[in-house]
């Protein structure tokens, strides 16, 4: 099996970092000047990666920056394990949390163009056993209106306690659709992982095929993101070599327990399955990313159809068909028991940011405020090339960003004093 090798491979993975060279997701976006980002700007990223490492009290931080008019920048901070000697490496493995869900719906997409579903499928079409879920849509379930609640609010404190129990997908589905909705199908947005798993169980039924062999026929696969796949609820450990996973466990009120950080390395992937169970590297991210920010793996109605944004925060800040959009950029956060992450790209500039911690405390708006900031960095930096597209100008400052992390970080490692 291909899975089988993913040792072997991460040799190859790395030397595919260093290059800087295009990846297959990156059709139809500027081309990627090959050379590292100036020696400032990539001090300062080293920098924040290490304040990101610190303020997650994580053991190790992975990102990577690819700013197509002026170079790129890659790095892994920290060991794999804490107070551990291993170093972490940029081909690591880790699990991906939330950012499932853009694959999930990206793979709904693919069927809409192979004929397969409609996108305005009532959903009891695919799932027609299912109490509940009358009147919702395939295109409600990725645009997070459909109304059911996130099963996370009923099981979230369950899965740190006992990550390695395996779940059904229905009974996920089954806890979500039972719990108070957020308001009626296509009233109103309500961020929900319940959805994810309902579109997961409806696409395998319409397509006869397991929702791991749908990633990988439809994303993984056409990609070439070997390092990527949604592992059986049974496979417990990251496929490859890959860091540890911690979590400070929230007391009764729901506040971390920052003085007990807990390994939570051994997980069943099932707690999250297309909501939240791939595991990925930096390289596939970045592929992934592109891909998703291009519409370079779906025709151009539904590339169209995915980009249609729900205004979700600010008016910059925006919903699509399972993408997030952050001003000009295109993707999503999450975090899973042991990790959180987030990946983002500009369709216009290419600019590509993903992002790794290994201690999910601080959750996925952690993640997400240290991309930003690295984007708010990287899109200060001139063009090599005269002409070349730059990124445009971002709604936020690295200042703002730099105090959201500190803000979304409740159990920051202590400073370690300035050397003499």
């Amino acid at each position: 099996m291909r899975r089988a090798v993913l040792s072997a491979v991460a040799g190859a993975i790395a030397l595919t970092l260093a290059a800087c060279t295009s990846s297959p997701g990156g059709a139809g976006l500027p081309s990627q000047h090959e050379a590292s980002l100036p020696r400032e700007t990539s001090t300062k990223m080293s920098e924040t990666l290490k304040e990101a490492v610190r303020l997650a009290d994580a053991s190790a931080g992975f990102a990577g920056v690819w700013a197509p008019w002026a170079g790129t920048w890659t790095a892994a901070e920290g060991t794999t394990t804490r107070e551990g000697s291993k170093p972490a490496t940029e081909s690591m493995t880790f699990r991906i949390g939330q950012n499932t869900i853009p694959m999930t719906c990206t793979v709904l997409l693919k069927l809409v163009d192979e004929g397969k579903v409609e996108l305005d499928d009532q959903l009891t079409k695919w799932l027609p056993g299912m109490v509940g879920v009358e009147g919702v849509t395939l295109r409600e379930l990725c645009a997070n209106t459909s109304g059911i609640a996130d099963y996370q609010g009923q099981l979230g404190r369950e899965f740190l306690t006992n990550p390695t129990r395996q779940w059904p997908p229905l009974e996920l589905a089954s806890d979500g659709v039972a719990a108070p909705r957020y308001g009626k199908p296509g009233q109103a947005y309500g961020s929900s992982q319940t959805n994810a798993i309902l579109l997961g169980m409806a696409l395998q039924n319409a397509s006869g095929s397991s929702a791991a062999d749908l990633f990988e026929s439809e994303l993984f696969g056409p990609l070439d993101m070997k390092a990527t796949v949604l592992p059986p609820a049974s496979t417990l450990t990251v496929p490859g070599a890959h860091p540890d996973g911690y979590v400070s466990i929230p007391d009764a009120a729901g506040n971390p327990v920052c003085q007990t950080v807990t390994d939570v390395s051994r997980l069943s992937p099932s707690m999250g399955w297309t909501a939240g169970g791939v595991v990925s590297n930096l390289a596939d991210l970045k592929t992934f990313t592109q891909a998703l920010a291009a519409g370079s793996l779906l025709s151009e109605k539904s590339t169209a159809e995915q980009r249609k944004g729900i205004t979700n925060g600010a008016s910059w800040q925006k919903y699509g068909l399972g993408v997030q959009q952050l001003g000009p950029l295109h993707g999503s956060s999450g975090s899973i028991p042991g990790y959180t992450s987030a990946m983002y790209a500009d369709p216009a500039s290419g600019l590509t940011v993903v992002v790794a911690l290994n201690n999910s405390t601080p959750g996925a708006a952690f993640a997400r405020a240290l991309a930003q900031r690295l984007a708010s960095i990287a899109s200060k930096v001139p063009a090599e090339t005269k002409g070349a597209k730059v990124v445009e100008s971002l709604p936020w400052s690295e200042a703002q960003m730099a105090a959201a992390m500190k803000k979304a970080a409740p159990c920051p490692a202590k400073e370690e004093p300035a050397k003499k």
